[in-house]
């Protein structure tokens, strides 16, 4: 019940070192923005720092070139473009009975969201004296809306332990899957007994009945170190290492 994290973070590299430092050395849960790195840079992180590489610059010359294709807009007027972007529904305060005729022009783009334009990293360890940690490092959708916070620094969606019960990490749709909880889910349905690979599939299965197109999966772990992972709409992999091995196992989870 400790928890750090940063969200909207520009500047600064380090993004779970600068969460690290808000949960041991304030009394906050989460910064954001502008402020976010200034606070990381005054406890001695490195920046200001440019973050882009030669292929992030080319991926976004050619995203612009495409008309900002694809993007996170849906509802909008001008959404096959880059902007600007207006309410389709405008005026509908002033012509609610009108607005059942209308024709979304724009929906959201379903092949957003995928394994390989995510870059999520989360990961769950338990120390010899049973204490357990988890932390989650991302750089957020790829083309997402200025402002976006996706999953990474909200306790219990991308990630959640307690020392009595075990963790839970996640990666994929992160705006679909922050909306569940999942990881709370999977730590909570373990605390009530469910096994690791019950509780994932569970936590995995009431998103799925919601939003069936959804890429994203999960894995858990309990406090005896008995593990599992559960996937919707592509085969996950996750990597485990104990004491007693030399190197990490990796452990495919099909959907």
């Amino acid at each position: 019940m400790e928890v750090g994290a940063v969200a909207g973070m520009r500047y600064v590299k380090d993004g779970i070192k600068a969460a690290k430092l808000v949960m041991d050395y304030t009394k906050h849960t989460l910064l954001v923005g502008e402020k976010a790195s200034l606070f990381a840079i005054s406890m001695g992180l490195p920046g200001p720092t440019n973050l882009s590489s030669p292929e992030s610059v080319e991926k976004w010359n050619n995203w612009k070139e495409n008309n900002c294709q694809p993007n996170f807009r849906k509802n909008v007027i001008n959404g096959n473009s880059c902007g600007p972007f207006h309410p389709e529904f405008e005026n509908s305060c002033d012509h609610g009975e009108e607005r059942g005729s209308n024709i979304l022009r724009v929906k959201l783009n379903s092949d957003v969201i995928g394994r390989h334009n995510h870059d999520t990293i989360s990961m769950a360890v338990i120390d010899k004296m049973g204490h357990i940690a988890v932390g989650t490092s991302t750089n957020g959708a790829t083309f997402k809306v200025p402002g976006r916070v996706g999953d990474g620094p909200i306790a219990g969606s991308s990630a959640y332990a307690d020392d009595e019960v075990g963790a839970c990490g996640a990666t994929g749709d992160g705006d679909i899957m922050m909306r569940f909880l999942p990881c709370y889910q999977v730590v909570e349905s373990m605390r009530r007994g469910m096994e690791p690979k019950q509780a994932a599939a569970d936590a995995v299965s009431r998103i799925a009945r919601k939003h069936p197109d959804f890429v994203g999966a999960v894995f858990a772990i309990n406090t005896k170190g008995e593990h599992a992972g559960a996937c919707h709409n592509w085969t996950f992999q996750y990597s485990v290492r104990n004491a007693n091995m030399d190197d990490v196992e990796v452990f495919t989870v099909e959907p």
